[in-house]
């Protein structure tokens, strides 16, 4: 069957009219026009992952920040939790973990930029969104411009700026956007008055941002004021029910932005006044692509990479030019003076979550292990840190045949394209959703027709055509295959399974390429490699002594520490790095030292569990304690009980908790090594939403 496109409808650059935009003291400028950001006078796409520092140790920033880098990301997104930093009211804490200004710097240190997002209420998951109790308490009416609350944020917006103080993008600096606000759908008054304040309190970046979403017609902003951004999860664990969700609208190619799922328990059913989110004015942004999702008690989805992985290439597909995922790392919420600060029914909202995980079932784990959508969407990030200048600028069209919510049989596609060249986008998966295999898929551009090709499986992938190959004229017309990044004049491809590489070039050669690990020379100095999918995984770029080139993990996942070429799993690897023609074997990585562990039943419990009403969410239930040890402080300790609710504590003090969604708990040994600690665990009821 053939599968052709609407017509490209030109739309009009505007430029100029967001209130934003700034240059550093290199005289190197960040700008946003209504369809792209431009950095250094050129098209820019920031990749940016959510990682929340006051929810991470410390001493750990660094390293985690590297694994983040070596999967694409080039901004760090992170909240500042009022509630971290104040939680009596008068008494400051930005030491230790809770050290912004050691955050950003060690961003900096490795070349990532930052964007701040400073509430004052962020939600994120946290107690009362983010607000310490007192304000609470407090006689005013808190997320308003009410003067004695904007008192407050001035008083917390003052002592934020002070801590980053000459750190901001005009000062030489790397953060380079501040959002403010979250879920704030109908108030373009206060948002307008949140970023005065910031403004007059000495925070200044190129970019401003808010939350766009709302129930059908998008949050109320002020006009180019701010850019409205957005987001798209795979699942909703904010529902009230514990019955699966119907088929997502995130799989398919359609024009929207705004998802009213997001914070559904929080946001606005319908709009304000008659409002309409003018869309034109800016570019499509995300800042909540779902890197996971969060496990609540009353609803535990089982994450597939895939699910995320697809999301995020649809919405490369119908526009996006700032793909920016929640969260990117996971982390674990630090316990209160006077409380737990974690979201929960008793403090008011709709979820109750873990005490103190927080993973989210994220890219890059609560205990920085990786997951495999982290190496899926890397394929994403090195062709858009590559091609972002020729990408950006294109326009997104539908399909002429577009598939109904329900339609499981019909090809799922997409193009971004300037009317001659770009790329075809393809769909074939659907989180919990068996697709039918499509036999003979002919794509008809309007310009170009690419040969016959089945799509089956669970996949997504992208084509590209007319692409300019080098700077010797050289054109290819089509590939059968997904393009990844280049290296100096050598392109790299990957092989979508099922789908044989075929790259057509206008001159007329037609080359078929079987997935291997040598460039094939295409003419001069120009190269192609036709990496298999499997490889394609582990392929990062990495600069070492000052040089940028790429390498391939056998089975493990390679970063940059500390100017060392290093793997993320434990043991001995032979891995590959490029020399311009082919990948050459070394070896990374030492003998994987064994974790000793023994886990005993206990007659009776030790003590009383500080935290017991965790165990007992929803209802009374059975718990039993055991008692683990654990010798040797490297890998991780699985545990694979059946449980609700599981705890550790350590000297009775909780180290570690989790709700049970059907996956193996893992816990780093280096937490529980040389320690007595104890697991308890509460009877798993069949009272929540589950997919085991």
């Amino acid at each position: 069957m053939i599968y052709q496109f609407e017509k490209l409808e030109e739309k009009k650059l505007i430029s100029g009219h967001l209130h934003m935009g700034g240059c550093n003291p290199a005289g190197e400028c960040i700008n946003v026009n209504s369809s792209y950001f431009v950095r250094k006078g050129k098209p820019w796409i920031p990749i940016m992952g959510e990682f929340h520092f006051s929810r991470y140790n410390r001493e750990d920033w660094s390293r985690e920040l590297c694994k983040m880098k070596a999967g694409g990301i080039t901004v760090v997104s992170t909240y500042l939790f009022w509630i971290y930093h104040e939680e009596t009211e008068g008494e400051f804490n930005f030491d230790g973990d809770n050290d912004i200004r050691a955050f950003v710097l060690a961003c900096k240190e490795i070349d990532l930029d930052v964007i701040l997002r400073i509430g004052p209420w962020v939600h994120g998951e946290c107690r009362n969104g983010g607000f310490p109790d007192w304000l609470l308490d407090k006689q005013y009416e808190l997320r308003t411009n009410d003067p004695l609350y904007m008192a407050q944020v001035r008083r917390w917006y003052k002592r934020i700026e002070e801590e980053v103080r000459g750190l901001f993008y005009k000062d030489g600096g790397n953060i380079v956007a501040i959002q403010f606000e979250n879920e704030l759908v109908d108030h373009a008054e206060h948002l307008a008055a949140l970023k005065e304040l910031a403004l007059s309190c000495g925070m200044e970046a190129p970019i401003y941002t808010v939350t766009g979403w709302n129930s059908a017609f998008g949050a109320e902003i002020p006009v180019d004021e701010v850019i409205p951004v957005f987001g798209g999860y795979c699942e909703a664990p904010w529902e009230d029910h514990i019955r699966q969700l119907e088929p997502s609208p995130h799989y398919f190619f359609l024009p929207m932005r705004n998802d009213s799922a997001i914070g559904a328990d929080l946001t606005l059913k319908e709009s304000s006044g008659g409002w309409h989110l003018p869309y034109e004015r800016y570019p499509f942004a995300t800042c909540e692509l779902g890197g996971g999702i969060q496990v609540s008690h009353h609803r535990r989805p089982i994450v597939d990479p895939m699910d995320i992985y697809a999301i995020a290439l649809v919405k490369l597909g119908v526009g996006n030019n700032l793909p920016g995922y929640y969260m990117y790392h996971g982390g674990t919420n630090k316990l209160g003076k006077k409380s737990t600060l974690q979201e929960s029914k008793a403090t008011g909202y709709a979820n109750d979550y873990p005490i103190l995980s927080y993973d989210f079932q994220a890219a890059l784990s609560e205990y920085g292990e990786v997951r495999d959508q982290y190496r899926l969407l890397n394929l994403l990030h090195l062709f858009l840190q590559d091609f972002q200048e020729e990408f950006a600028p294109l326009g997104a069209v539908q399909a002429v045949n577009r598939p109904a919510r329900e339609d499981t049989v019909s090809l799922r596609y997409g193009m971004r394209t300037d009317g001659r060249s770009g790329y075809v986008f393809i769909n074939h998966y659907q989180r919990l959703s068996v697709l039918a295999d499509i036999e003979e898929v002919v794509i008809d551009t309007g310009n170009v027709v690419f040969p016959s090709f089945d799509v089956k499986g669970k996949i997504s992938f992208f084509l590209p055509f007319m692409m300019k190959i080098g700077n010797s004229g050289l054109t290819l017309e089509y590939a059968t295959a997904q393009p990844v990044c280049r290296m100096d004049h050598t392109y790299f491809f990957v092989e979508i399974p099922g789908i044989s590489a075929v790259y057509h070039f206008t001159d007329g050669r037609r080359i078929h390429m079987t997935a291997g690990r040598e460039a094939v020379l295409l003419e001069a100095d120009i190269r192609m490699v036709t990496l298999s999918w499997e490889d394609a995984k582990y392929l990062r770029r990495l600069e070492k002594n000052g040089n940028k080139t790429l390498y391939l993990g056998s089975g493990c996942d390679l970063y940059l520490y500390n100017g060392q070429i290093l793997n993320v799993e434990e043991g001995k690897y032979t891995c590959y790095e490029w020399n311009g023609e082919t990948f050459c074997p070394f070896t990374t990585g030492s003998e994987k030292a064994e974790v000793e562990v023994t886990i005993r039943e206990v007659d009776e419990p030790p003590f009383e569990p500080v935290y017991g009403e965790e165990l007992r969410i929803g209802s009374q239930r059975v718990v039993k304690w055991k008692e683990i040890v654990v010798k040797g402080s490297q890998g991780f300790v699985s545990i694979e009980e059946d449980y609700d609710v599981a705890q550790i504590y350590a000297e009775g003090r909780l180290l570690a908790d989790n709700f049970n969604y059907g996956r193996p708990w893992r816990v780093p040994a280096k937490l529980l090594a040389g320690r007595k600690c104890y697991l308890v665990m509460s009877e798993r009821k069949d009272d929540f939403y589950r997919e085991f």
